[in-house]
């Protein structure tokens, strides 16, 4: 929550909530975190409520509509009979990409001047350097 404050930000975030609230700080203090855990009950009683009423075991993670279709409305053979298509496309997808991968390895080692025994050409020797273009002030 504070990971993006210092030690020295947070300080005087403390500092002025000493002098805002005076006094009445740990009474502060408390009526916050006393909303917090009522919050925290709040949730965890709708939970178990919507878990009785449809009679199943739901968690707070399970009432994303994805994650509660898949778990609640769908059998395990339906997901199997979903999932076979795309796995077997996934699993072509994979091998040609795969297959890519080592034809771009095999092209990148043949490639490589070093392996081959052979230096590329220097500024000093191999092929000679490009004419220098006429600049428009020296046509002028």
């Amino acid at each position: 929550m504070f990971e993006n404050l210092n030690w020295w930000e947070i300080g005087a975030l403390l500092l002025l909530a000493l002098l805002i609230f005076g006094d009445r700080l740990p009474t502060v203090i408390n009526d916050g975190l006393r909303m917090v855990r009522n919050l925290r009950n709040m949730a965890r009683n709708a939970t178990g409520d919507l878990s009785r009423e449809l009679g199943t075991d739901i968690q707070l993670e399970d009432l994303h509509p994805k994650a509660f279709i898949r778990k609640h409305l769908l059998s395990e053979e339906d997901e199997q009979a979903l999932r076979k298509p795309l796995q077997s496309m996934y699993d072509n997808l994979r091998s040609d990409v795969t297959g890519v991968h080592d034809d771009l390895k095999d092209v990148a080692k043949a490639a490589d001047l070093r392996t081959n025994g052979t230096r590329p050409a220097t500024a000093t020797g191999g092929s000679p350097a490009p004419a220098p273009r006429p600049s428009y002030d020296d046509a002028t």
